[in-house]
């Protein structure tokens, strides 16, 4: 049994019977103790307790961290579906959690919300020293991203002669779906019209609020013609499940949304670096809308399955 499995065992353990049993039976480390704080390993410096946001997308990503440090001999524990930054920060400060796949700009985003950084590079050049007052730091960011894409039907695409976003000109006037807040950021309603020049004149963009954040419901309102464009996440199976067209964003209006490892400082090392570099240097968005597609479409496979294969074809993980 690997260290993970067993403590996997050990939590189940702590859950199925009452305290005192449990204190009989399953003795080992509180499984809620700030990471490092338990024995064995974690003495040396090697306990990664890998963290994740609730949703599938962030717990497959934990998967593929863990997976990935325990195979180099990293004492390795999850404590996924932890909630938003704002409770995922906290724990990364308080121990409780030491590593999580992160989002590079909504990461710069929670640490300076007036942040200009659109490209890649300069989100990723800009957050060291925004992370660094919490003792975090990032490691490289992956080609992969999951961020919010204007998008439509390739027919429309096709009979409009659209591939950029400033294209939806030729579109006008057409309704628009996306979450409620879609109609006051700036790289919705106002930003489609300051940036792209799209909707200036009133009446031109109809925009239709949907709460599901690019899920079914957005997805069925363009497809069925309810709405010419959509909010849809880079990462949806959706995409390729409807064939849909993402328009190219040539200005950067939507800021840059890489996977990036964020990690507590006091778990750096070299060997930890290399392994979770080498993830981000094989990662691509194709390969999240996959692994999604497996876990969240028909397959219903686990996020554990998805991650594990996922590392083996990469050549990762032996």
């Amino acid at each position: 049994m690997t260290s993970r499995a067993r403590k996997n065992w050990l939590a189940a353990c702590v859950l199925a019977v009452t305290a005192t049993v449990a204190l009989a039976g399953c003795a080992t480390t509180d499984p809620t103790a700030p990471a490092g704080s338990s024995d064995g390993d974690s003495a040396k410096g090697d306990a990664v307790v890998v963290g994740s946001f609730a949703y599938p997308e962030s717990e497959i990503l934990g998967e593929i961290y863990a997976q990935a440090l325990e195979a180099e001999g990293f004492d390795v524990s999850t404590k996924f579906n932890i909630g938003p930054r704002q409770q995922t920060i906290p724990a990364l400060q308080d121990g409780s959690i030491n590593l999580i796949p992160e989002y590079n700009g909504n990461l710069l985003a929670y640490y300076d919300t007036e942040y200009t950084e659109r490209t890649t590079e300069d989100v990723d050049a800009a957050l060291p020293d925004a992370v660094a007052a919490d003792d975090l730091q990032v490691l490289d960011s992956a080609a992969a991203e999951d961020k919010d894409a204007y998008v439509v039907t390739k027919k429309t695409a096709e009979d409009n002669d659209l591939t950029e976003i400033g294209d939806l000109k030729a579109l006008e006037p057409f309704s628009l779906a996306s979450n409620p807040q879609f109609g006051e950021l700036g790289y919705g309603i106002p930003g489609l019209r300051d940036v792209y020049g799209v909707g200036v004149e009133p009446g031109q963009v109809t925009f239709v609020p949907y709460e599901d954040f690019g899920g079914p419901d957005t997805v069925q309102a363009l497809v069925d013609g309810t709405v010419q464009v959509a909010d849809i996440y880079t990462t949806s199976p959706a995409l390729t499940a409807e064939d849909l067209v993402v328009l190219e964003d040539p200005e950067n209006m939507i800021s840059a949304q890489n996977i990036i490892p964020l990690l507590s400082k006091d778990i750096y090392s070299d060997k930890l670096a290399e392994v979770l570099n080498a993830i981000s240097a094989k990662l691509t968005t194709d390969d999240l809308i996959e692994l999604r597609d497996r876990v969240e479409g028909d397959e219903k496979a686990s996020a554990a399955t998805a991650a594990g294969e996922w590392l083996s074809a990469a050549g990762l993980v032996k």
